[in-house]
C-alpha cells in the first residue's frame, strides 16, 4: 500500500500511528503507553516490528501465537502499525523466542529497541528531496539511484525523471545533505537540496547586503541571537539558511530580531520551497533554450555551407579557395562545429564521462559517441587529405546538427514536463502571501495590526482575514461572520457560512463579512499543503509497468553501442568482399566512411529517452488532472491496481449514506409521558460520542426547544448539551458498551439504550407488538433504538441515515463498468438490505463489526481478485489497508485517509467512478506511450543501419537520426499532456459506460 510520505518536506520517517482502532483506546494508545506502565513486579514489556501483514486475520494470528507462549501475560497486535506489544515474564521467555514465534506463524519479525528514558528526542531518520538537474533517460535515474542506495546511512531512494526530483531516507547522524548532493554530483549529475519542514530551520532571501560589511554584521547579529544553533550565507543567491531551537526561537521572532538589529538596513524573505523548484524550471528551460539557440546559430552556416553554396557558384567558390592546407570552407566549418562541439556540447562530455567513471551508461554517452565518431573523423579526414592529397568527405555538419536536435528535444521536454505540473503551480498559487496579524494586550484586547509573511504565522495566532481575501491558515473563527468559498477543496461552488467556532482551511476566500481566525495548523501541517504533498509524493511514486522500462534502459545503451559496432562491422565487411557495387559510396568516400554513418545514425536514434519518459509523465499529468477533479492518487502503483478493480467494497454509514443521521420515530409503549421520554433518553445519551447519540439529542431538543434558555437556543456543539439544556436529568455510572448501546442510571433507576442484544443481556423482555414495530423500522432501512427503563421496556425510536443522492446512479455505473459493488455494515441484516436494495447492491455482508472489514477485502481478494475499499471512518481504516485500493472519503478521518491509495477530497461518491475510469485512461495512455516509444526504435533502427539502401537508396544522415530522437521524446511527452483533456464522467453521462 501506499503511504502519504508528506512528500517534499523532511519528516520523520518514525513517526505517530494511525491512530485509534478500537473502543478501548485504540491501537496508537495502546502501542504508545509508556514502557514503565506493565514494568511492576518481574514482567517486561517489548514492541515487535511485525511485517507481512495484510488483514485483521493476520493480526490475530499472531497475536494467538504470542498468547499460546507460556509466559506471557498479555499480547496485542496492531496491524496499521505493523507492531506488537508484548508483556511477559522474562524468567520464562526470552526476546528470541518471542521472535521466533512470530516467524513460526509466518511473518517477519524484529524486536524494537526500548525508548532513551532521557530527556533529549533521540533522531530517526529523515526524508530529504533534492532537485536533480541533468537527468536525460531511465539509465540516468537508475544511476542515480543506485549510487545513492549505496550510500552509507541512505536507507531508501527514489528518482523521478519527470520532475527532476529525489526522495532519499536517510540517516542524518551518519550522512548529511551535503554529502548526498557531493555523491549525487560526482555521478555526472547537478543537485540541490529542496526544503525541510523541520521546525528548526528557515530559509530566507536578505535584501540590503551592499558589501562585506553588511555581512559581517549580519553574522555578528546571528551570533548573539540566543537560540541560533548555526547559520549559513550564500553571497550569491544572497539566501541566508539558519537552524535555531524552536523552544526557544520562533521563526518570526528570528526575523524580527535581524531586521531590528540591522537598524532597517537589512529586509528578510521567507522563501517558499516550492517557489524555489518553479525558479529552478525556468532556469533550466531558459538554460536549454540558450544552449539550443547558440547552437543553431553556428551550425545552420555550416549545413548552409554543405548543402545550399554548392549550387551558388559565387559562394562555393570562395568557400573552395585554399587557405594554407585547407580550404576556406573546411576552415569555417572546422571553427564553428568545434565551439558547438565543446563548448556548447561540453555538458554531455561531463555528464557521460562521470557516467562511465561509475559504471553506468545513458543517453549522453551515446550523444558523445555519435557526435564525436562524426567530428573526429571530419578532422582527420582533413589531416589525411593535406598530407596525402587524398581529400574524404567530411560530415562536420551531422555533428553540429546532431546536438542542435538533441539540445532542442531536452528544450521541448522542458516546457512540456513543466506543463504536466500544473496542478502544483495551481495548489501553491492558492496560498496566500501575506497574513494581517493582530496584536494584543495581556487582557486580550488588539492593540494594533501588522501585515507578516503568510509563512511567518504561527499557532495560536489570530488573523485577521477582510472580504474578498484569502484564509491564511488553517484555523478556528474567534470572531465574525462570513460566507468562505471552500471549492478549491471541498469541489461545491456553494459559500459556506461561518460563524464562532467554525472551522476554516488556508487558501479558501472570505466572500462577505470580516473575520478574526485564530491559527491552529501553519507551515506543512495545513490541508492545501498536505494536498500539495500527496500529488507531488503521487508524481514521485513509480508505477510496477515502469520496472519494464527500466529494465530496458538498463541493458540498452550497451545494446546499442553493440548494434552500432556491428552495423559498421556488417557493412564494411559487405564492401570490403564485394557484396554491393562500389557506385554506392559518396563521392571521393570509402567503405569505412559509408558504414561509419550507418552506424552513428544508429547510435544516435536509438537512444531509450522516450521509453523512460512514457510512464512518469503520464502518471504525473493524471495525479494532477485528478487533483484537479477532487480524487488524490498517492501513486503510480494505486493507479496501475485501480484500473484492474474486480469488487468494490463500501462501508455503508457516512459513504453510502449521508452520515447525518435523524430520528424518524418516536413511539412510547407505557403509559409515560412523550416529553418524560425523550428527557430520559437524551439525559442517557448526553454523554455518548455516537453519532445516533448526537441525532437523539438534536430531536429531544426540539421538542424540549420552548423551554430552553433564549442564551442556549443556537448552542449546537455536541457535548456540552449537558452543561447547558436544564431539561437534562442527572445521570450516574454511565458506560458505553461498543456494539449494543449505553446504560446508565437516573433518579436511581437503570436505562438501557439500545439494541435488542443490549435488552437480552440485561433480561428486559420484549413485548412481540414492540418486536414487529421493529422489523418494520428496519425493513424501510430504518435503525430501530430500544429503550428500556427500571427494566421494562419503555419505547422505540426509529432513526434513519439518508442515502447520498448519487449512491444509486453511481452503483449502477459500477456494474455498467464490469465493477462488481459490495456493502458491508454492522448494521442489522434487516436494515443493510433495506439499504441495499434502495441503491441496487445485491452482496450485502451485515452484522460486520470493525475489525471484521479487512476479513471481507481479504474474502473477496481470493482468486487474485483486485479489492477496492470505499470508507470514511476510524474503523475503516484496517479494510483500507488491507484492499488493494483504498479509496477514503474527504471528509473522513484523518486515519482514514492515511491508510488509503485515494482520497476522494469533495466526499462525491461519483469520484469513486472518475478514479476508475481515471485510472483506465491513464494505463491506455501510458501503453499509447510505449508503442509511440517503441516504435521509433523498431521502424527507425533498420532504417538508419541502412536496411531499405539497397533497395531505395534510403538512408537517414547522422543528424537526422538526431531530429528523430529528439522527436520521439517530444511525441510521447505530448501523448502524455493529452490526459490533461480528460474530463470525469457526469452522472448524466454515466450509465452509458460499457464494458470494454
Amino acid at each position: 500500500m501506499a503511504r502519504s510520505m508528506r512528500g517534499l518536506q523532511l519528516t520523520a520517517a518514525a513517526g505517530k500511528g494511525a491512530g485509534v482502532l478500537a473502543e478501548d483506546g485504540g491501537e496508537e494508545e495502546r502501542l504508545l503507553r509508556p514502557y514503565d506502565e506493565d514494568n511492576s513486579g518481574n514482567l517486561r514489556r517489548v514492541q515487535v516490528s511485525v511485517m507481512g501483514m495484510t488483514c485483521a486475520a493476520c493480526s490475530n494470528s499472531v497475536e494467538s501465537a504470542l498468547k499460546s507462549l507460556n509466559g506471557v501475560v498479555k499480547a496485542t497486535v496492531a496491524l496499521l502499525q505493523n507492531k506488537a506489544d508484548v508483556t511477559f515474564d522474562p524468567a520464562l521467555v526470552k526476546d528470541e523466542d518471542i521472535k521466533t514465534t512470530i516467524e513460526d506463524a509466518g511473518f517477519d519479525a524484529e524486536i524494537l529497541p526500548e525508548p532513551s528514558t532521557s530527556h533529549s528526542k533521540p533522531r530517526g531518520t529523515l526524508i530529504g528531496q533534492f532537485t536533480i538537474g541533468g537527468m536525460t533517460c531511465t539509465a540516468c535515474v537508475n544511476s542515480v539511484e543506485g549510487i545513492l542506495r549505496k550510500l552509507h546511512g541512505v536507507k531508501k531512494a527514489v528518482v523521478a525523471l519527470a520532475t527532476s526530483l529525489g526522495e532519499v531516507e536517510y540517516d542524518p547522524t551518519v550522512i548529511s545533505k551535503d554529502d548526498i548532493i557531493n555523491a549525487i554530483e560526482d555521478a555526472g549529475f547537478e543537485a540541490s537540496f529542496v526544503q525541510s519542514d523541520e521546525q528548526d530551520k528557515l530559509v530566507v532571501g536578505v535584501n540590503g547586503i551592499a558589501n562585506e560589511l553588511d555581512v559581517q554584521m549580519l553574522e555578528q547579529n546571528l551570533s548573539l541571537l540566543k537560540g541560533v544553533k548555526q547559520f549559513y550565507f550564500d553571497g550569491t543567491s544572497k539566501e541566508l539558511e539558519i537552524h535555531f531551537d524552536p523552544e526557544i526561537l520562533g521563526s518570526r521572532t528570528l526575523v524580527d530580531e535581524i531586521e531590528s538589529r540591522s537598524y532597517g538596513k537589512l529586509k528578510l524573505l521567507v522563501k517558499n520551497p516550492y517557489a524555489r523548484m518553479a525558479s529552478k524550471d525556468i532556469e533550466e528551460s531558459s538554460n536549454m533554450f540558450r544552449l539550443f539557440t547558440m547552437s543553431l546559430t553556428l551550425s545552420v552556416p555550416v549545413l548552409f555551407m554543405q548543402v545550399i553554396c554548392p549550387h551558388i557558384p559565387l559562394l562555393y567558390a570562395l568557400l573552395l579557395r585554399r587557405c594554407g592546407p585547407f580550404l576556406m570552407g573546411d576552415w569555417l566549418s572546422w571553427a564553428l562545429v568545434t565551439v558547438v562541439q565543446f563548448v556548447i556540447g561540453k555538458r554531455f562530455y561531463i555528464a557521460a564521462g562521470r557516467a562511465l567513471r561509475n559504471g553506468s551508461t545513458n543517453m549522453d554517452v551515446l550523444v558523445v559517441l555519435g557526435t564525436s565518431a562524426s567530428y573526429f573523423y571530419s578532422v582527420c579526414a582533413l589531416l589525411y587529405g593535406a598530407m596525402t592529397g587524398f581529400w574524404s568527405p567530411t560530415y562536420f555538419e551531422a555533428s553540429a546538427m546532431l546536438i542542435t536536435f538533441v539540445l532542442l528535444g531536452k528544450y521541448l521536454e522542458s516546457l512540456a514536463k513543466g506543463k504536466t505540473s500544473d496542478a502544483i503551480k495551481k495548489l501553491v498559487e492558492l496560498a496566500p502571501a501575506t497574513a494581517i496579524l493582530l496584536i494584543k494586550d495581556k487582557g486580550g484586547k488588539v492593540v494594533r495590526e501588522r501585515e507578516i509573511d503568510s509563512l511567518l504565522i504561527q499557532p495560536g495566532d489570530t488573523l485577521k482575514v477582510l472580504p474578498g481575501t484569502k484564509v491564511p491558515a488553517d484555523g478556528l473563527v474567534v470572531w465574525g461572520s462570513s460566507y468562505v468559498n471552500e471549492s478549491m477543496v471541498t469541489g461545491e461552488s456553494a459559500p459556506v457560512l461561518k460563524e464562532v467556532n467554525s472551522s476554516v482551511i488556508g487558501g479558501t476566500i472570505n466572500l462577505h463579512g470580516s473575520l478574526h481566525v485564530q491559527a491552529n495548523k501553519v507551515g506543512s501541517n495545513t490541508v492545501l499543503s498536505q494536498i500539495i504533498s500527496l500529488v507531488e509524493t503521487a508524481q514521485m511514486s513509480k508505477a510496477p509497468i515502469q520496472k519494464f522500462a527500466d529494465f530496458i534502459a538498463s541493458i540498452f545503451v550497451p545494446a546499442v553501442v553493440t548494434l552500432g559496432l556491428l552495423t559498421l562491422l556488417g557493412w564494411y565487411l559487405a564492401g570490403v568482399l564485394g557484396v554491393y557495387p562500389s557506385e554506392w559510396l559518396p563521392e571521393d568516400g570509402n567503405y569505412f566512411v559509408f558504414s561509419l554513418m550507418f552506424a552513428i545514425s544508429v547510435v544516435v536514434i536509438a537512444c531509450p529517452c522516450a521509453l523512460g519518459l512514457a510512464t512518469p509523465t503520464a502518471v504525473m499529468v493524471a495525479t494532477g488532472v485528478g487533483a484537479n477533479n477532487g480524487v488524490l492518487i498517492k501513486g503510480g502503483d494505486a493507479l496501475e491496481k485501480a484500473q484492474k478493480i474486480k469488487y468494490v467494497i463500501f462501508d455503508k454509514t457516512g459513504t453510502l449514506t449521508q452520515g447525518k443521521a435523524t430520528v424518524t420515530t418516536a413511539k412510547v409503549f407505557s403509559g409515560m409521558d412523550r416529553g418524560e421520554f425523550l428527557t430520559l433518553v437524551a439525559s442517557a445519551e448526553a454523554s455518548s460520542e455516537h453519532p445516533l447519540a448526537k441525532a437523539i439529542i438534536e430531536y429531544a431538543r426540539h421538542f424540549h426547544f420552548f423551554d430552553e434558555p433564549s442564551t442556549t437556543r443556537n448552542t449546537q456543539v455536541h457535548g456540552t448539551e449537558s452543561k447547558y439544556f436544564g431539561w437534562l436529568l442527572d445521570v450516574s455510572d454511565f458506560s458505553a458498551l461498543p456494539g449494543q448501546g449505553v446504560q446508565c442510571y437516573i433518579g436511581g433507576k437503570k436505562i438501557l439504550v439500545g439494541n435488542r442484544k443490549l435488552m437480552i443481556e440485561n433480561r428486559v423482555t420484549i413485548p412481540e407488538h414492540v418486536e414487529n414495530f421493529v422489523v418494520e423500522l428496519e425493513e424501510s432501512a430504518k435503525t430501530g433504538i430500544l429503550v428500556a427503563y427500571d427494566n421494562d421496556l419503555v419505547g422505540v425510536l426509529g432513526i434513519a441515515d439518508p442515502l447520498k443522492r448519487e449512491a444509486a446512479v453511481v452503483i449502477e455505473g459500477l456494474i455498467k463498468m464490469g465493477v462488481n459493488p459490495v456493502m458491508v455494515t454492522g448494521d442489522n441484516w434487516r436494515t443493510a438490505k433495506a439499504v441495499a436494495k434502495e441503491v441496487g447492491i445485491t452482496d450485502v455482508r451485515a452484522e460486520v463489526m470493525p475489525a471484521g472489514k479487512a476479513d471481507v477485502v481479504c474474502l473477496f481478494q481470493k482468486g487474485g481478485n483486485v479489492v477496492a475499499m470505499v470508507g470514511d471512518g476510524i474503523n475503516d481504516s484496517p479494510a483500507l489497508a488491507a484492499a488493494d485500493v483504498g479509496m477514503a472519503i474527504g471528509a473522513g478521518t484523518d486515519i482514514a485517509i492515511e491508510a488509503a491509495d485515494y482520497v476522494l477530497m469533495r466526499s462525491s461518491l461519483e469520484d469513486v467512478i472518475t478514479a476508475i475510469d481515471l485510472s483506465r485512461k491513464t494505463f491506455s495512455r501510458i501503453r499509447c506511450n510505449y508503442i509511440l516509444a517503441s516504435a521509433y526504435n523498431v521502424v527507425a533502427i533498420p532504417v538508419a543501419a541502412g536496411i531499405l539502401f539497397p533497395w531505395l537508396k534510403i538512408k537517414l544522415p547522422p543528424w537526422v537520426a538526431g531530429a528523430c530522437m529528439a522527436l520521439s521524446s517530444v511525441t510521447v511527452v505530448c501523448s502524455s499532456l493529452l490526459l490533461r483533456r480528460y474530463r470525469k464522467p457526469r452522472l448524466t453521462t454515466v450509465l452509458e459506460i460499457t464494458v470494454e
